[in-house]
Protein backbone atom coordinates (compact mmCIF):
# COMPACT_ATOMS: atom_id res chain seq x y z
CA UNK A 1 0.00 0.00 0.00
CA UNK A 2 1.48 3.21 -0.76
CA UNK A 3 0.75 6.29 1.11
CA UNK A 4 -0.07 9.78 -0.25
CA UNK A 5 2.47 12.40 -0.49
CA UNK A 6 1.30 14.68 1.90
CA UNK A 7 4.39 17.28 3.07
CA UNK A 8 4.27 19.55 5.67
CA UNK A 9 5.81 22.99 5.71
CA UNK A 10 6.91 24.63 8.60
CA UNK A 11 5.82 28.42 8.85
CA UNK A 12 6.19 29.22 12.08
CA UNK A 13 7.08 27.76 15.74
CA UNK A 14 4.74 29.10 18.41
CA UNK A 15 6.04 27.23 20.92
CA UNK A 16 5.54 28.63 24.40
CA UNK A 17 8.41 29.45 26.90
CA UNK A 18 7.70 27.35 30.23
CA UNK A 19 9.65 25.98 33.24
CA UNK A 20 11.59 22.09 32.66
CA UNK A 21 9.12 19.20 33.01
CA UNK A 22 8.33 15.71 32.12
CA UNK A 23 6.39 16.96 29.26
CA UNK A 24 6.74 20.09 27.07
CA UNK A 25 4.11 21.74 24.88
CA UNK A 26 5.62 22.20 21.13
CA UNK A 27 2.67 24.64 19.00
CA UNK A 28 4.05 25.01 15.48
CA UNK A 29 1.89 26.67 12.09
CA UNK A 30 2.37 24.75 9.21
CA UNK A 31 0.74 24.57 6.03
CA UNK A 32 -0.07 20.97 3.99
CA UNK A 33 1.33 20.67 0.54
CA UNK A 34 -0.93 18.02 -1.28
CA UNK A 35 -0.01 15.46 -4.38
CA UNK A 36 -1.88 17.41 -6.65
CA UNK A 37 -0.14 20.84 -6.10
CA UNK A 38 -2.95 22.18 -3.83
CA UNK A 39 -1.87 23.30 -0.26
CA UNK A 40 -4.16 23.71 2.76
CA UNK A 41 -4.60 27.52 4.92
CA UNK A 42 -1.98 27.81 7.42
CA UNK A 43 -3.03 25.80 10.50
CA UNK A 44 -1.56 25.46 14.29
CA UNK A 45 -0.90 22.04 15.67
CA UNK A 46 0.34 20.77 19.35
CA UNK A 47 1.76 18.22 20.09
CA UNK A 48 3.87 17.04 23.26
CA UNK A 49 8.14 16.33 23.36
CA UNK A 50 10.18 15.07 26.16
CA UNK A 51 13.99 14.08 27.23
CA UNK A 52 13.56 10.51 26.51
CA UNK A 53 10.91 9.76 23.49
CA UNK A 54 10.71 6.15 22.73
CA UNK A 55 10.20 3.22 24.93
CA UNK A 56 10.65 -0.99 24.93
CA UNK A 57 8.12 -3.06 25.95
CA UNK A 58 9.42 -6.41 27.09
CA UNK A 59 6.94 -10.23 27.24
CA UNK A 60 9.54 -11.81 29.81
CA UNK A 61 8.17 -15.68 29.66
CA UNK A 62 9.24 -19.07 30.53
CA UNK A 63 7.37 -22.66 30.50
CA UNK A 64 6.41 -23.69 34.03
CA UNK A 65 6.45 -27.23 34.91
CA UNK A 66 3.18 -28.46 32.70
CA UNK A 67 4.74 -27.30 29.70
CA UNK A 68 2.39 -24.21 29.97
CA UNK A 69 3.98 -21.11 28.69
CA UNK A 70 3.93 -18.21 31.00
CA UNK A 71 4.28 -14.31 30.88
CA UNK A 72 4.83 -11.40 33.20
CA UNK A 73 3.32 -9.16 34.01
CA UNK A 74 3.33 -5.71 36.69
CA UNK A 75 0.63 -3.97 38.46
CA UNK A 76 1.04 -0.03 36.82
CA UNK A 77 -1.13 3.32 38.56
CA UNK A 78 -1.38 5.46 35.34
CA UNK A 79 -2.43 9.44 37.40
CA UNK A 80 -3.88 10.36 33.76
CA UNK A 81 -6.52 7.03 34.07
CA UNK A 82 -7.20 8.24 37.29
CA UNK A 83 -8.02 11.42 37.21
CA UNK A 84 -10.14 10.42 33.86
CA UNK A 85 -13.65 12.25 34.87
CA UNK A 86 -16.53 9.89 35.07
CA UNK A 87 -18.85 12.37 33.78
CA UNK A 88 -16.71 12.14 30.27
CA UNK A 89 -16.75 8.60 29.66
CA UNK A 90 -19.11 6.72 28.25
CA UNK A 91 -19.02 3.57 29.79
CA UNK A 92 -17.09 4.80 33.56
CA UNK A 93 -18.54 1.66 35.00
CA UNK A 94 -15.44 0.16 32.91
CA UNK A 95 -12.72 2.62 34.11
CA UNK A 96 -10.04 1.27 35.79
CA UNK A 97 -10.35 1.74 40.05
CA UNK A 98 -7.95 4.10 40.93
CA UNK A 99 -6.20 4.02 37.66
CA UNK A 100 -4.57 0.56 37.95
CA UNK A 101 -3.18 -1.42 35.11
CA UNK A 102 -2.14 -4.53 34.41
CA UNK A 103 0.49 -4.00 32.03
CA UNK A 104 3.74 -5.45 30.34
CA UNK A 105 7.02 -4.16 31.91
CA UNK A 106 7.94 -1.38 29.83
CA UNK A 107 10.13 1.63 30.19
CA UNK A 108 11.93 4.93 28.71
CA UNK A 109 14.63 4.56 26.10
CA UNK A 110 17.21 7.36 27.81
CA UNK A 111 19.07 9.89 25.04
CA UNK A 112 22.15 8.10 25.64
CA UNK A 113 20.24 4.52 24.66
CA UNK A 114 18.90 5.92 21.12
CA UNK A 115 20.28 3.39 18.97
CA UNK A 116 19.51 -0.27 17.99
CA UNK A 117 22.37 -1.26 20.60
CA UNK A 118 21.02 1.28 22.83
CA UNK A 119 17.24 -0.44 22.90
CA UNK A 120 18.76 -3.65 23.98
CA UNK A 121 20.35 -1.54 26.98
CA UNK A 122 17.11 -0.42 28.18
CA UNK A 123 15.41 -3.45 27.89
CA UNK A 124 18.44 -5.16 30.17
CA UNK A 125 17.97 -2.48 32.66
CA UNK A 126 13.74 -2.41 33.06
CA UNK A 127 13.58 -6.13 32.98
CA UNK A 128 15.90 -5.77 36.34
CA UNK A 129 14.27 -2.94 37.16
CA UNK A 130 10.76 -3.63 36.88
CA UNK A 131 10.61 -7.81 37.12
CA UNK A 132 14.16 -8.62 39.12
CA UNK A 133 15.48 -10.40 36.08
CA UNK A 134 19.02 -9.98 35.40
CA UNK A 135 19.52 -11.62 31.32
CA UNK A 136 22.48 -10.73 29.04
CA UNK A 137 21.81 -8.28 25.77
CA UNK A 138 21.33 -11.27 23.47
CA UNK A 139 18.83 -12.70 25.71
CA UNK A 140 16.26 -10.24 24.14
CA UNK A 141 14.79 -10.71 20.83
CA UNK A 142 13.19 -8.54 18.38
CA UNK A 143 8.90 -9.07 18.88
CA UNK A 144 7.87 -7.46 15.64
CA UNK A 145 8.15 -3.58 14.80
CA UNK A 146 8.22 -0.40 16.69
CA UNK A 147 4.65 1.45 16.84
CA UNK A 148 3.30 4.90 16.95
CA UNK A 149 0.56 4.63 20.21
CA UNK A 150 -0.78 7.99 20.26
CA UNK A 151 0.55 9.31 16.83
CA UNK A 152 -1.97 12.40 17.17
CA UNK A 153 -0.05 14.32 19.85
CA UNK A 154 3.35 12.51 20.51
CA UNK A 155 6.23 10.72 18.31
CA UNK A 156 7.06 8.41 20.83
CA UNK A 157 8.21 4.62 19.23
CA UNK A 158 7.18 1.75 21.70
CA UNK A 159 10.03 -1.02 20.49
CA UNK A 160 8.67 -4.77 21.84
CA UNK A 161 11.37 -7.39 23.01
CA UNK A 162 10.55 -10.67 23.81
CA UNK A 163 12.80 -12.25 26.14
CA UNK A 164 12.87 -16.40 27.92
CA UNK A 165 13.73 -16.66 31.51
CA UNK A 166 14.05 -18.60 34.51
CA UNK A 167 11.70 -17.58 37.05
CA UNK A 168 13.36 -19.02 39.60
CA UNK A 169 16.13 -16.53 39.36
CA UNK A 170 14.24 -13.53 40.03
CA UNK A 171 14.89 -10.95 42.55
CA UNK A 172 12.85 -7.69 44.16
CA UNK A 173 12.62 -5.94 41.34
CA UNK A 174 15.23 -3.02 41.52
CA UNK A 175 12.58 -0.35 40.89
CA UNK A 176 13.38 3.58 39.59
CA UNK A 177 12.45 5.38 42.67
CA UNK A 178 9.48 6.69 41.36
CA UNK A 179 6.41 6.48 43.87
CA UNK A 180 3.92 5.11 41.29
CA UNK A 181 6.28 2.18 41.46
CA UNK A 182 5.99 1.65 45.09
CA UNK A 183 3.86 -1.48 46.08
CA UNK A 184 3.91 -2.71 42.47
CA UNK A 185 2.94 -6.42 41.93
CA UNK A 186 4.18 -8.45 39.76
CA UNK A 187 2.36 -12.03 38.79
CA UNK A 188 3.13 -14.52 36.25
CA UNK A 189 0.19 -16.10 34.47
CA UNK A 190 -0.54 -18.47 31.54
CA UNK A 191 -0.17 -16.52 27.97
CA UNK A 192 -3.25 -18.15 26.95
CA UNK A 193 -5.15 -16.56 29.94
CA UNK A 194 -3.38 -12.88 29.36
CA UNK A 195 -4.87 -13.14 25.84
CA UNK A 196 -8.48 -13.89 27.40
CA UNK A 197 -7.95 -10.92 29.73
CA UNK A 198 -7.34 -8.70 26.64
CA UNK A 199 -10.65 -9.74 25.29
CA UNK A 200 -12.80 -9.68 28.14
CA UNK A 201 -10.93 -5.92 29.28
CA UNK A 202 -9.82 -7.03 32.47
CA UNK A 203 -6.23 -6.00 30.33
CA UNK A 204 -7.15 -2.41 28.86
CA UNK A 205 -3.45 -1.54 27.87
CA UNK A 206 -2.73 -1.29 24.47
CA UNK A 207 1.07 -1.73 23.91
CA UNK A 208 0.64 -4.83 26.01
CA UNK A 209 -2.02 -6.42 24.57
CA UNK A 210 0.14 -5.93 21.12
CA UNK A 211 3.29 -7.74 23.36
CA UNK A 212 1.07 -10.66 24.19
CA UNK A 213 -0.81 -11.31 20.74
CA UNK A 214 3.27 -11.55 18.93
CA UNK A 215 4.30 -13.38 21.64
CA UNK A 216 1.34 -15.64 20.82
CA UNK A 217 1.64 -15.59 17.10
CA UNK A 218 5.82 -16.37 17.65
CA UNK A 219 5.19 -19.01 20.52
CA UNK A 220 1.54 -20.24 20.34
CA UNK A 221 -1.21 -19.47 22.71
CA UNK A 222 -2.05 -22.96 23.89
CA UNK A 223 -1.02 -25.02 26.47
CA UNK A 224 1.26 -26.71 25.03
CA UNK A 225 5.04 -25.08 23.40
Amino acid sequence: MRLPSIDLELLEDLTPQAEPGFLRLIRRRYRAHYPDGTASAPFVYDMIDRRALDAVVLAAHFLDEAGVRRVFLRSAVRPPVAARDPARSPTPEQDPRHGSLWELPAGLVEPNEESAAGLLRAGQRELAEELGFDVALEALVELGPGTFPVPGFVAERQYFFEVSVDPSLRREPGLDGSALEQHGVVVSLPLAHALELCRNGTILDAKSEIGLRRLAERHGSGERP
